[in-house]
């Protein structure tokens, strides 16, 4: 339940990377911490 929570506050909150088409070999550290905390967030949302 938290985690459905927290997914829809991401997709509210967090610029997302797909959109901007970022190439994932030029991310920066921030951007990659992002990206591996929407993943982490999302792949539990979908779990519960």
């Amino acid at each position: 339940m938290i985690y459905k929570i927290l997914a829809k506050i991401n997709k509210l909150l967090l610029p997302s990377f797909t959109k901007q088409q970022l190439d994932i070999t030029k991310a920066k550290k921030w951007q990659m911490a992002l990206i591996g905390w929407r993943y982490y967030i999302t792949k539990r949302a979908l779990d519960s």
